[in-house]
């Protein structure tokens, strides 16, 4: 999974809470020291801890682990002639969630990429990054992908309440009143998979509920801003199929109406066989 310079805008949303008027960025002064290569400027930039949780390589802990990771996959967006587009973001506390889409093309196919990146702050000192996508797109394989967090009490109200209640309960018709009109889902696996509409939502949540019900999901964490409701979340069940826990986070946006203007989603989680 590459890193993303829209890190920083994540970063930034998360920092407000926690950062003094007039102080620099110290996203943006890390990243600079990581492209002069300057690894004490690192420590003195950012003292505290910093946490990357990859699709790809797990737990990325430490400046100097940062500092390798970093450097391999910008060689890897380079060669893709990467361009990286901001979806939304979503603030609240001291925690941000940015919604990518990842440009790509070098030399195979031009390929539209989903990626969410939530970044944490605890403090001023330290910073986690948590990112979460499908590598179908990128490499035409689903991942497992473990749990990054645990259960946790989360308070779900009005539609985003509503459409979780439907989904666990697999109920076609709950699920598709949740949304307006024109409101769609978007799938995991890129922006020609959208659903948008009664008539293709409810195609396609049939054939999701197809597997013997709904999905279970297990709440970790909400980030919520009045608009988008994002919500990091580990996937347990299928209809009748039981799974390993499998982390993901899903985006919630309401209309003017309270109705959902938009489902997207952003796991690497496979459908019981005969049921994509």
């Amino acid at each position: 999974m590459p890193w993303f310079p829209d890190f920083i805008s994540a970063a930034e949303l998360a920092r407000k809470q926690t950062r003094d008027a007039g102080q620099a960025d110290p996203v943006a002064q890390y990243l600079t020291a990581l492209s002069n290569g300057d690894t004490h400027a690192l420590e003195n930039v950012w003292p505290g801890e910093v946490v990357v949780y990859d699709p790809r390589v797990g737990e990325v802990r430490g400046h100097k682990e940062l500092h390798r990771f970093v450097r391999r996959n910008q060689s890897w967006l380079t060669e893709r002639n990467a361009r990286i587009e901001t979806v939304a973001s979503t603030c609240a506390g001291n925690r941000a969630v940015v919604e990518l889409l990842a440009h790509l093309s070098g030399d195979g196919p031009q390929l539209a990429w989903p990626v969410a990146v939530v970044a944490e702050s605890p403090d001023d000192r330290s910073v986690v990054f948590r990112t979460y996508c499908s590598q179908w797109p990128v490499d035409g394989q689903r991942h497992l992908r473990s749990p990054i967090l645990g259960a946790a009490p989360v308070s779900l109200a009005d539609v985003v309440g509503s459409y979780q209640a439907a989904l666990d309960a697999g109920d076609t018709d709950a699920i598709v009143d949740t949304f307006a009109p024109d409101g769609y889902y978007h799938e995991p696996i890129g922006p020609h998979f959208a659903h948008r509409g009664t008539a293709e939502l409810r195609s396609f949540f049939t054939r999701y509920f197809s597997a013997g019900g709904g999905i279970g999901l297990q709440h970790c964490v909400v980030t919520d801003d009045g608009v988008r409701c994002a919500l990091e979340f580990n996937c347990l069940r299928w209809g009748s199929h039981d799974l390993p826990p499998q982390a993901g986070i899903a985006v919630y946006e309401r209309g003017p109406d309270g109705l959902l203007a938009a489902a997207r989603v952003y796991d690497d989680i496979e459908p019981p066989t005969g049921h994509a």
